[in-house]
């Protein structure tokens, strides 16, 4: 619990200390989709160069491994954020962009493992899962104030602390779509 607090009053520390002179900040909501979850999450980024975007997430992330993973079942969920970097090719803050993001998890599993003799085993996982991204996103503005979003990324899914039996990690494309409220 204590590491759950912790972890908020860093991101929350993150974004005040992004308040700065520079004029841009996208404030919205997130979905990725990714072939074994589902994330919706809270997304604020501030600019601070010309091109360049500065961005925390938290979110809730929903888990779906089937027998992708260590077990023929593995189903869970868990909070988490993010801490990224978006550099965009244009001074306006639109078109193209190209973004590193690292997610930080605290997930809890619960796997089934059927056996060769008829019955199964089952039991859960409690994983602390970092996982770096490269994103790549084209922002379109509708309007004055309104941006949206869509971004592909590709990273990996690593499970850097586990308590109870591995589950499925590795490489990870997620597609995603952002729509922001725009401050200048």
């Amino acid at each position: 619990m204590k590491f759950k607090h912790n972890f908020t009053i860093i991101l929350l520390f993150t974004v005040a200390a992004c308040f700065g002179q520079n004029k841009v900040m996208d404030i919205g909501l997130e979905v990725q989709a990714y072939p074994t979850g589902f994330i919706p999450g809270f997304r604020v980024e501030k600019s601070f160069t010309k091109k360049d975007l500065v961005g925390v997430r938290v979110g809730y992330q929903i888990i779906d491994h089937g027998d992708n993973g260590e077990h023929d079942d593995e189903t869970g969920s868990g909070f988490g954020g993010s801490l990224g970097l978006k550099h965009y090719f244009n001074r306006y803050f639109t078109g193209p962009s190209l973004g590193l993001r690292t997610d930080l998890w605290v997930n809890k599993i619960d796997w089934v493992t059927k056996l060769e003799t008829g019955g199964e085993t089952t039991g859960s996982t409690d994983l602390i899962v970092v996982q770096p991204t490269f994103e790549f996103g084209w922002a379109f503005t509708m309007g004055e104030y309104l941006v949206l979003t869509p971004a592909a990324a590709f990273g990996f899914e690593i499970n850097a602390k586990t308590k109870g039996e591995g589950t499925g990690q590795g490489a990870i494309f997620l597609a995603g779509l952002t729509v922001a409220y725009r401050i200048q």
